[in-house]
């Protein structure tokens, strides 16, 4: 199926067909104590998951929740590796943007961008370069200078979003993020990734919306029941997952 989907993709919407992130057979799960005398249970978020990510294609993964949606940006960003199986990331620097954003509470909004950039492989000084237009795309004024544990929900995407749009990553990972803050700013970023992905930026957004999802992405993932359900155009995998 993803042989022939990726064909279709490259010959009707002119998708690179250069895999930057390859998936394959990746199971996840975590241990859940079942007693004090028996032994702990493993639980499986999903199991024997294979995609390619391909180079200037944005990509929305859907699914009801609990299903892994986070978990596989966390996988695709280099956060967590499987359990089974293999994510072959071919150089791409990943950015992962959520609500938890890769923050560190005690430090404040400046010391997280800073560090955020450092640890996604840029140096102390191509970050700082970047710094004056991530606080302003942010809008976060002098609240740049308290501590993140101080933020609302709807500041701590402001400041996710664009220390990962700002600086650039070739792959940027996007959870949810703008399902909370103002009307303007989920426009204002929404405005952002139809411009990059127009210059052919790669993307992964994972959403409920039907509409945002159809608008922004040439393909989708369905995952269900801890597998890929469903891979291909981004109407077509909609148009059954809501029906499912």
């Amino acid at each position: 199926m993803r042989g022939a989907v990726k064909e279709q993709i490259v010959a009707e919407q002119g998708v690179t067909a250069q895999a930057l992130i390859e998936v394959r057979d990746v199971a996840v799960g975590y241990s859940r104590r079942r007693g004090l005398l028996r032994r702990d249970e493993k639980v499986w978020v999903f199991r024997d998951l294979s995609f390619d990510l391909l180079r200037g294609e944005s990509l929305g993964v859907v699914g009801n929740n609990g299903v892994g949606k986070s978990t596989l940006l966390r996988l695709l960003a280099g956060i967590i590796d499987p359990d089974q199986g293999s994510v072959v990331n071919h150089g791409a620097k990943a950015a992962l943007m959520s609500l938890a954003g890769g923050f560190y509470p005690e430090l404040n909004g400046v010391q997280n961008i800073l560090l955020g950039g450092v640890l996604l492989g840029y140096t102390e000084q191509e970050v700082q370069a970047k710094l004056d237009t991530i606080i302003e795309f942010a809008e976060l004024a002098d609240d740049i200078h308290r501590p993140v544990n101080t933020y609302s929900a709807g500041m701590k995407a402001r400041l996710s979003f664009a220390r990962a749009a700002m600086l650039e990553a070739d792959v940027l990972l996007i959870d949810e993020v703008l399902s909370v803050g103002d009307k303007n700013f989920r426009g204002k970023c929404e405005e952002f990734m139809r411009q990059r992905i127009q210059s052919e930026q790669t993307l992964v957004y994972v959403s409920h919306n039907e509409k945002t999802v159809c608008e922004l992405c040439n393909r989708a993932l369905w995952i269900d029941a801890g597998q890929a359900r469903l891979l291909g155009p981004a109407e077509e995998v909609m148009e059954q997952y809501l029906a499912a």
